[in-house]
């Protein structure tokens, strides 16, 4: 048989493919995350524009996990997850008048008729979904991946201007209501003043400070602390903006239900106006552009809306945002400040990037000392020279970005930035990966301890195997501290076996949160911590002895980690930092074949034919596993005890175990389902010999549906497909169906 032959153009636009994919991923884990941007906004739509253009030539490089299938957050772990009855899209964005009116002109011609608009201010700030049942309020959540978000239902309930029971009468028995939650400025200024009083962390904007006061746990708080978390919660607000779940609502217009919710009692802004032409929708933009201060919250942008609800269902959504909505984002705040140096670190991939030391400036309503350069050709295109006056703007109002000089004040002191031929951390040479590739990477991905650090820390996150302790912090002391000399983990694979005795000597440097300096002691010499050891006590510190006892994070960190080695197995293969494994890739493996070792038996055309995974995924996944070092994480990880199988499954793509009571059936679970996690309902399933489906179709035997069930559960009513509840779940996964009929 003769060996099939790939197009050169193809290679060609799989390379570049998996390259902004990679990019885009890894901004989307930066803003929602770490409510970082790296990027503006027009780079993002550009990176998302390719992308989709390849995908449009190449079909067969769109995967199920591709960014462009994905609404950009994904839902996190710190609190319970709530399924949205009707999915929250994002807003595609215009950045000009110009784009704008093309906008509205396609609007226009899909409706075949004049359309009025709705334009309102785009708050900056967390999007939130309250849900109401026979008006009584019932879950609140964030919008997390657009179809699970976070449940922040008790939070949400000291925000004083959400109704707990709406006014009036006539509810429906189910309504979604979707909104926003801010800080106002004033109330900003004055946490930041707190913060800055008690030496707490200080808030970027007031999006950073919402979306930090929001997502916070009640538990384990001392009294003092429970009483700041409840007065920052009293000073959020929210406005809400439209509807979700709401079947025959009795108004035609987007402005009608605006007064119909304002009726109920809800928050609505007082500053939508309905526009009968683009031109008077772009008269509304420019006013707003020039008054922005005049509003008491922080606003990026206007949101303009087709104001017939009839040409929503008419126009419809991409898979990402709809198409009656458009975001018009404005020229964010741009001021002057002198460049100080340029510096080179390196992340958790390898990627070196130099950033932009400032003069700390202040730039719409935050202060600003660094910015990304994002590589040497972008320092060299900017043209700035170290020493330089400096343009800064926030783009997209968060993230600092230097546009270029002030060449006019240059004095002849300015140097030019020479990007480094080793990396800064480890000495490694720097190079390109691929031919063509702009950035440059350290290949040292074994032992380079930038790298290392990076994916301990990624271990430690919600995404991953979610360890309380092992945050920034920790990471960086067990992967570079000051003492020992040899870090307790020069790779990860020795995270399972670490003991109270590679903990208790870590000694690290503290270092100034402005300029990354050393601190020093009143006699000169380097402060130093011991994040592992406790405190002297009075007389270990009279008998001149540092104390050798454990603190609490270092007894908590073991205990995190023994906990880990039975955690799901989507989550060990996303902390295994494999490249494109991300949560959605992780739990379509896990839940098809059931065990690394299954995984790793595939071929590549196996891997890729999973819902969820696809070519690029199926890629990454071989070329990690021909790394040497790699298969040694795996082993020592392994050894120390780590699950990597999900007991029960029936093995590759198996529908039952045999002898499970639910051997050959397919069960979805959908909603709050009382007495288990999401992962917790699909693992009972699988543990029980069934398949647990994703998605409801004709060949679904049971539907178990709670609260927050959606689109699954009209879906389950329309194919019939029977529908349990939370304890019809529980007795099926126990006994199987004969049960439910007894």
């Amino acid at each position: 048989m003769a060996e099939s032959v790939t197009p050169p153009e193809l290679d060609a636009a799989k390379a570049e493919a998996d390259e902004l994919t990679t990019r885009i991923l890894e901004l989307r884990e930066a803003y929602y995350e770490r409510d970082t941007e790296l990027v503006s906004d027009a780079e993002y739509d550009a990176l998302m524009h390719r992308l989709e253009e390849l995908e449009h030539l190449f079909p067969e490089l769109q995967g199920q996990d591709s960014p462009t299938q994905t609404v950009g957050g994904r839902a996190q772990t710190l609190f319970d997850p709530v399924e949205h009855a009707e999915r929250m899209l994002s807003l595609d964005n215009v950045f000009s008048i110009e784009e704008f009116e093309a906008w509205a002109a396609k609007v226009e011609r899909d409706a075949h008729r004049r359309v009025d608009y709705l334009c309102e201010l785009k708050i900056d700030g967390l999007a939130i979904n309250l849900r109401y049942e026979n008006g009584v309020l019932t879950t609140a959540a964030t919008r997390g991946d657009g179809r699970t978000g976070e449940d922040v239902t008790e939070n949400i309930r000291l925000v004083a201007s959400i109704p707990q029971r709406l006014a009036g009468e006539g509810h429906p028995p189910i309504v979604e209501v979707r909104g926003e939650v801010f800080i106002p400025v004033e109330a900003f200024r004055l946490l930041n003043a707190e913060q800055a009083a008690t030496g707490e962390r200080i808030f970027a904007n007031p999006r950073n400070a919402a979306s930090g006061s929001l997502r916070q746990k009640a538990e384990g708080k001392s009294p003092d602390k429970l009483a700041q978390m409840h007065r920052r919660l009293s000073t959020l607000r929210m406005l809400v903006h439209g509807i979700g779940a709401w079947p025959n609502p009795p108004v035609s217009s987007q402005s009608e239900v605006y007064g119909l919710l304002a009726g109920w009692g809800m928050p609505t802004s007082p500053y939508f106006q309905v526009k009968d032409s683009a031109k008077g929708a772009a008269e509304f933009i420019e006013y707003y552009g020039e008054n922005r201060a005049s509003v008491e919250h922080e606003i990026d942008g206007i949101v303009v809306k087709v104001d017939e609800l009839a040409l929503h269902d008419e126009l419809g959504a991409t898979s990402r945002a709809p198409r009656w909505a458009i975001a018009y984002k404005y020229p964010p705040e741009q001021v002057n400040t002198k460049l100080l140096d340029i510096v080179v670190s390196v992340g958790r991939t390898g990627r070196a990037t130099p950033f932009a030391v400032m003069e700390k400036v202040r730039v719409a309503g935050s202060e600003v000392r660094q910015a990304t350069l994002h590589n040497q050709d972008v320092v060299k295109a900017k043209g700035v020279l170290i020493g330089d006056t400096v343009v800064l703007r926030k783009a997209g109002d968060v993230i600092p970005e230097v546009l270029g000089p002030v060449v006019e004040l240059r004095d002849g002191t300015e140097r030019e930035f020479v990007m480094p031929t080793n990396c800064p951390e480890c000495g490694t040479p720097l190079r390109a990966m691929k031919e063509g590739d702009i950035d440059l990477r350290c290949p040292n991905a074994r032992s380079c301890p930038a790298q290392v650090r990076g994916r301990v820390e990624h271990i430690g996150s919600r995404g991953g195997l979610d360890i309380e302790v092992l945050g920034e912090v920790a990471a960086a002391a067990l992967t570079q501290p000051t003492t020992p000399e040899v870090p307790p983990l020069e790779t990860e694979a020795g995270l399972f076996d670490l003991e109270l005795g590679d903990l208790i000597p870590i000694e690290v440097m503290v270092r100034d949160a402005e300029t990354g300096l050393p601190k020093e002691e009143p006699d000169g010499t380097i402060r130093m911590r011991t994040p592992f050891r406790r405190n002297p006590s009075a007389a270990e510190k009279k008998a001149g002895l540092l104390g050798q006892q454990p603190s609490a994070a270092a007894t908590k960190l073991l205990d995190e980690i023994e906990k880990a080695k039975t955690k799901p197995l989507w989550r060990i293969l996303v902390s295994l930092n494999i490249r494109h494994v991300g949560p959605v890739a992780a739990r379509a493996l896990a839940d098809y074949f059931g065990s690394l070792d299954a995984i790793r038996s595939a071929s590549r055309d196996e891997l890729a034919a999973v819902d969820g995974v696809g070519p690029i995924i199926a890629d990454a996944l071989m070329d990690w596993f021909d790394v040497d070092w790699h298969r040694e994480i795996v082993q020592r990880w392994a050894d120390a005890g780590v699950q990597f199988a999900t007991p029960g499954h029936p093995g590759p793509g198996a529908a039952a175990a045999a002898g499970g009571p639910l051997a050959g059936l397919t069960v979805v679970a959908t909603g709050a389902l009382e007495g288990f996690s999401r992962e917790g309902a699909q693992e009972a399933i699988i543990q029980a010999g069934g398949k647990a489906a994703s998605s409801v179709s004709k060949k679904t035997d049971f539907v178990a549906a709670g609260p927050g069930a959606g689109s699954k559960l009209a879906k389950a009513e329309e194919l019939g497909v029977r529908i349990i509840d939370a304890a019809q779940f529980a007795l099926l996964v126990r006994e199987g169906p004969t049960a439910l009929d007894s």
